[in-house]
């Protein structure tokens, strides 16, 4: 596939580092057409990567941006990647927090899906992946972004749920530790907790961005058609580590 215009378009949210960076690369080698969106445009942009710089927490200038991409040409695939992690314990989790979190881990997903949805069900087609956490299943010093990685499971089964009649698959990703340039601050090689993370992981690893893009384009693919309202843990056994005991 040499013309563009040819290629399935896939939108990535939070496109700049990270997960959306490993996927923005992976997903153009295996010739997609990707728009990333992000608050910043990445130095290593390539040629054949569409970076456009977007505040997701401004839902309405999003939805407005995404409507306005899906105008020029409908999307096959949807990546709902950007997200928001406050690190505060419960009782110095405030309202605000939540709503921030909410924001832009949910109902950015939500503006953006909402966009992208019309050119899907007119082509009778499409691929959505959003990205959870292992989170989800619960975290010290995570309130806001534990229960907004909650939601973003549950809003996928529905959506799951809703699409199927339009042939639109809806599936989530939850990634344990990834190495990501936040998890490597966070987490400094050698430090005492990065230890005792490696040790809970029965991989004694954490993942690199572009293992999480794989399975991305997995599920992107045509013949994952029959895969919808799932939830795919990707984190090293760390969901069933407790088996062991």
């Amino acid at each position: 596939m040499t013309d563009s215009s040819r290629k399935p378009r896939v939108l990535v949210t939070g496109a700049s580092r990270g997960i959306g960076r490993a996927t923005m690369r992976y997903l153009a080698d295996k010739g997609y057409q990707t728009i990333g969106l992000a608050r910043s445009i990445p130095g290593d942009a390539q040629p054949d990567e569409q970076f456009i710089a977007c505040d997701l927490m401004d839902l309405e200038g999003t939805r407005a941006l995404v409507s306005d991409l899906a105008a020029q040409a409908p999307f096959y695939g949807l990546v709902n990647n950007a997200a928001l992690a406050h690190t505060t314990d419960l009782a110095h989790t405030s309202v605000a927090d939540m709503n921030e979190a909410m924001a832009l881990n949910v109902n950015a997903c939500l503006v953006c899906m909402q966009a992208l949805l019309p050119g899907m069900r007119q082509a009778r087609a499409g691929r959505v992946v959003n990205i959870s956490s292992r989170a989800a299943l619960g975290k010290p010093n995570r309130t806001a972004y534990s229960a907004t990685k909650a939601a973003v499971i549950g809003m996928s089964r529905t959506w799951a749920l809703e699409l199927a009649t339009d042939q639109i698959t809806v599936n989530v990703i939850a990634p344990g530790p990834v190495a990501t340039e936040l998890f490597k601050t966070a987490s400094p090689p050698g430090a005492p907790q990065t230890e005792a993370l490696l040790a809970a992981v029965p991989l004694q690893r954490v993942s690199e961005p572009v293992e999480i893009a794989h399975a991305i384009d997995f599920l992107l693919h045509p013949l994952a058609g029959y895969i919808t309202g799932q939830t795919l843990h990707i984190d090293g056994g760390l969901t069933i580590s407790a088996t062991r005991l």
